[in-house]
């Protein structure tokens, strides 16, 4: 961590082997666990836990109370609500050990997963989907999807900005933001 620039508050606890990127902000009461990685320009909001080997691109928030376990990839640009949580076992019993049955977990660059959301192990999430607050997601996600409920279920697409795509017709469909144009085909959507 020599000659970074990165901000780490008092109360966090950084284990060796750690590496964090320039301009991360970890805050009160983290626990960064040997071998993660995080990326710049990350805010790592309070009580937030990561475990070891996770890998967190750069420009992530994650939100206070987040626990992110081994077997998960954050990609760039992802927001992870506060108290959001990822599972790592599909069937876990205290009394049976199966730290060999975790399952990865993929998050897309630049989704958004809402507070209090539960993301089932074994599932990715494409990029720029929307999760919306308290879902619980148990199967793979299309990039700009747009989910709520438990379980959850697709009501729409989004755009790169977060807002609800209406196609015409066509199938075209514009953010009412950014004017980005965006097509539907065969039950995905990509951005033209």
């Amino acid at each position: 961590m020599t000659g970074k620039s990165f901000f780490i508050h008092s109360s966090a606890f950084i284990d060796e082997g750690v590496e964090i990127g320039n301009g991360t902000r970890i805050w009160h009461f983290c626990h960064l666990m040997p071998g993660c990685k995080i990326g710049e320009d990350c805010n790592i909001g309070q009580n937030v836990y990561v475990d070891r080997g996770v890998i967190i691109g750069n420009r992530v928030k994650i939100q206070n109370n987040v626990s992110v376990y081994k077997g998960v990839t954050i990609e760039d640009d992802v927001f992870l609500g506060p108290s959001m949580v990822f599972t790592n076992v599909i069937n876990p019993r205290s009394f049976i050990e199966r730290k060999d049955e975790m399952k990865p977990t993929r998050v897309g660059k630049g989704a958004t997963i809402g507070a209090n959301a539960t993301i089932l192990c074994g599932t990715e999430i494409g990029s720029y989907a929307l999760i919306g607050a308290g879902a619980v997601v148990t199967k793979n996600v299309a990039s700009y999807a747009l989910l709520i409920g438990n379980p959850a279920k697709q009501i729409g697409w989004v755009s790169k900005a977060g807002h609800r795509l209406k196609f015409d017709e066509s199938n075209y469909a514009a953010c009412k933001e950014t004017g980005e144009r965006y097509k539907l085909l065969n039950e995905s959507v990509e951005l033209l």
